[in-house]
């Protein structure tokens, strides 16, 4: 229906005699000429700590900031902020707005006259003709067997935002997809609709696990957001052109000029809901990222060995299988924390049991796995078994917590184990019942070191329209299913966490794998982008999907090693593996109909290298938790575009091949088979001894390129371990890479890896290294951190480094230095500083001379 509605004068006017400006919030009313219904149009200016523009239709919000009227003027009222950074131009006829900072219009709002509005209205009293039904779906809608009634009818919303001077629009999340979106002026839309889409297409637009309903724009010296807040299903086109401008020059001339600008016009199409929008005007990426995590939270930080490597299958046989493969790790040496147990494990598909033969005694098997210092993941999925001796789907019926059909009855589809009910998670009170479930007690078999795995909640109904719940459905206060579909996965994560903490006691972080998603699932786990497949596409196209991911706000993100569906060639596993490797979230999965996957099962050549692949994300471990903490505590993605780190270079703007792990290492992932070569774009002119451009760059099966930043310091351990939880007492590294001007700096984050005891006890260590003037000293960042370590810095290593140095001196905060034994390549540069035993967390200095 709104696809019926082309650019044009927008048939909605503004009402500026109704103005009223408060303290917090400007409103005004707003008419659609031909229907005549009259609804209110709320602004908001927040300056919380970052600008962000809110526009609400027909709801009211608590708000921040102070506008005052510049000026107002037969049908034009001009608003400002209180720095006058910004002005808002509101046009009553045709109704539209304008942003505007300093240096032009930054987007408007209306302009195409798209604004789309179907209010609540009773049924028709007359019988709509039949083709009209069929056509527009006003009061029903079919869908191949399927009927979807409208109780309420149309209720469609959409409105056209312009960004102006911009044409790289990146976000929405979660398509498989380029990293750049692309103009859908002749094709299909990008669809937000939480789907099970098993095996998904490369290069298609269709909606599968996860939405998140948040749009960045960049050029060079801004980048802006969008965050459509609806969680309906969603359709959003992209028309990128050219617009000629118009500019009056100041003076006593006036003369006009024009020129050619991109214009990139955003259309938001959601089947139900509000118009709630707002709008994240940066000025830079990081200031986006900020803006968006006070809209909907940052990351949780995970538990340390959540960052580990994981070894999942569906399914595990028994507890013979699982200590088979444990012991298989320990045999070939590869380090990894987590083992992981699909479906399978249960009683019948009942959620929260054990297989009684193949796993009859699973406190044992996990006390086996603690003495190994290793954590069991389960699947807990959200369909509930039929079945009146099960005691989660008696206790539910009973309390009548599942979605009801559009009858009142509660909801029956299909899923993996036959007939079940769906818990309604959108009613707090299910998610306070569901979160008890986790408790130790109640959940017989589990302990502390079991962590859950959510599946399957898009939601997943077998033999329904598009494999999920009817759209008229419905749910605590009776909102359709249709109104918080893609939430539904969200609320399942949100009460699954809550129960793992609260079953600690509120001491313990939980770790919770979700592979349904929405805007702030970041607050409660991780998530992955699903059912791919073994082929090289699909770890290619990989890299974009998780990029995507991480800059709409989820930076705990990962994708299957290997790929789930199907068997990989060794070579095509290995570059998984690598590839893994520095990604955020590591976890090596295959369907049931797959052949073993097990990383020693390939041959002794590739066993090495992917044992040597996976120590390497281990000894990257203390940079990585940095990194966690870094998006923990000011929205940072872990995993970035380049133009993030290089928004200034235009030719990193559509790069999606390689990224970068923090701003500190590029990464290039080796994506095509029996690759000799590779061209990495190296962007910056940050490097020691490399120049700006792109770079042939030699590869062998045994690795893939990885380049550290001029001017930056990582903290990396001396060594791997069995698990992360071995790791606590091997020693640092530190490896600098100083800027041409001779500069370098970075931090190492630390607590215990698993307690709430850095926010609530200050048990944290905030370190940061300083090399300036051949003097590499470190020092507290954060002084009411009170973690002591007990952990030494044994290494460091200075790449770049022009001339060998006479002497090499540490000097400790008390004045008393020593000298240090060191060693320097000529021909590589690299100054190697060996025995230091600093302690971690005390401040000292490296004195080259």
């Amino acid at each position: 229906r709104q696809k019926l509605l082309h650019p044009g004068k927008s048939s909605y006017r503004a009402l500026l005699d109704s103005v009223a400006l408060s303290d917090d919030n400007v409103k005004f009313q707003i008419i659609h000429e031909e229907n005549k219904p009259i609804f209110c149009f709320n602004l908001v200016f927040g300056y919380s700590r970052f600008p962000v523009l809110l526009i609400h239709v027909k709801l009211s919000l608590l708000f921040i900031c102070r506008l005052s009227i510049s000026h107002k003027e037969a049908g034009i009222l001009v608003l400002k902020s209180v720095n006058e950074e910004y002005k808002l131009q509101v046009t009553a006829n045709p109704f539209q707005i304008e942003l505007q900072s300093t240096d032009g219009i930054v987007l408007s709002m209306n302009s195409n006259g798209l604004l789309y509005f179907e209010h609540l209205q009773p049924p028709p009293r007359a019988t709509l003709p039949a083709e009209t039904q069929e056509d527009l779906g006003l009061w029903q809608e079919k869908f191949g067997s399927f009927l979807d009634i409208k109780a309420h009818g149309p209720s469609s919303v959409g409105m056209d935002f312009s960004l102006h001077g911009f044409e790289h629009v990146y976000g929405i999340p979660q398509h498989t997809e380029t990293l750049l979106l692309k103009n859908t002026s002749d094709g299909d839309a990008y669809r937000l609709y939480n789907l099970d889409i098993f095996g998904h297409k490369i290069h298609d637009k269709i909606g599968i696990y996860g939405s998140v309903p948040f749009l960045l724009a960049h050029k060079p010296n801004r980048t802006s957001g969008i965050f459509w807040l609806n969680s309906s299903e969603t359709l959003v086109d992209i028309s990128t052109k050219a617009v000629a401008e118009v500019r009056v020059a100041h003076g006593p001339a006036g003369t006009a000029k024009q020129r050619v600008l991109p214009r990139t016009d955003v259309r938001w199409m959601s089947e139900s809901g509000i118009i709630d929008a707002f709008l994240l005007m940066g000025p830079t990426a990081f200031d986006v990222f900020k803006q968006f995590a006070e809209l909907t939270g940052t990351q949780a930080l995970p538990p340390l060995f959540s960052l580990g490597y994981h070894q999942c299958r569906w399914n595990y046989e028994d507890e013979q299988d699982v200590k088979a493969v444990d012991a298989g790790f320990d045999e070939h040496d590869i380090p990894y924390d987590v083992i992981w147990l699909d479906i399978e494990h249960t009683d019948g598909k009942r959620y929260f049991t054990w297989d009684k033969k193949k796993f009859q005694n699973p406190k044992r098997m996990q006390e086996l796995l603690r003495k190994k210092k290793r954590k069991l993941v389960v699947i807990v999925d959200p369909h509930i078994k039929v079945d009146p001796t099960y005691t989660l789907y008696s206790q539910g019926k009973d309390k009548g917590y599942f979605v009801k059909d559009r009858n009142g009855q509660d909801f029956e589809g299909i899923c993996w184990p036959g007939s079940s009910c769906y818990l309604d998670f959108t009613n707090p009170e299910v998610r306070k019942w569901y979160a008890d479930q986790f408790a130790f007690k109640t959940y017989k078999g589990s302990t502390n070191i079991l962590f859950v795995w959510n599946d399957m909640n898009e939601p997943s109904v077998f033999r329904g329209a598009e494999l999920t719940m009817q759209k008229d459905a419905v749910h605590y206060s009776s909102w359709e299913h249709r109104e918080v579909h893609n939430l539904y996965g969200f609320y399942q994560q949100m009460a699954t966490a809550d129960g793992l903490i609260k079953r600690s006691l509120g001491k313990e972080r939980p770790f919770v794998l979700t592979r349904s998603f929405f805007a702030g699932s970041q607050k409660y786990g991780a998530v992955w982008t699903g059912d791919n497949t073994a082929e090289w596409e699909y770890l290619k196209i990989s890299i974009p999907m998780l990029l995507t991911i991480s800059i709409a706000g989820i930076s705990f993100c990962g994708a299957d090693v290997g790929g789930f569906i199907g068997d990989p060639e060794p070579e095509l596993l290995v570059r998984w593996y690598q590839a893994g490797a520095y990604q955020p979230f590591f976890r090596g999965h295959s369907n049931m109909e797959s052949k073993r996957r097990e990383p020693w099962l390939f041959g002794e050549k590739n066993t090495q290298i992917i044992r040597e692949a996976i120590r390497e994300r281990y000894v990257l471990l203390p940079y990585l938790y940095t990194l966690f903490y870094r998006a923990h505590t000011a929205a940072e993605p872990v995993m970035r575009p380049l133009w993030i780190e290089f928004p200034g270079k235009i030719d990193t703007f559509g790069v999606e091949n390689e990224y970068m792990l923090g701003n500190a290492l590029l990464v290039h992932p080796v994506t095509e088979r029996e690759v000799r070569t590779v061209s990495v774009l190296l962007p910056g002119s940050e490097e020691v001894s490399l120049t700006a451009g792109t770079l042939k760059i030699p590869v062998t099966l045994e690795n893939i390129p990885v380049f550290q930043r001029g001017g930056t310091v990582i903290p990396l351990k001396t060594r791997a371990g069995k698990s992360t939880e071995w790791m606590i007492d091997i020693s640092y590294e530190l490896h600098v890479a100083p800027d041409t001007e001779g500069y370098a700096k970075g931090e190492l984050y630390l607590d215990d890896g698993h307690s709430f005891q850095y926010l609530h006890e200050k048990q944290f260590l905030h370190q940061k290294f300083t090399f300036h003037k051949q003097v590499l000293s470190s020092s507290c960042t954060d002084e009411k951190g009170q973690y002591l370590p007990t952990c030494i810095v044994e290494r460091v290593i200075i790449l770049g480094l022009g001339q060998q140095p006479m002497s090499v001196a540490t000097c400790l905060k008390d004045g008393k230095e020593k000298e240090v034994v060191f060693t320097y390549d000529t021909k590589t540069s690299v100054l190697t500083l060996e025995k230091l035993a600093l302690n971690v967390g005390a401040d000292w200095e490296i004195h080259i001379k």
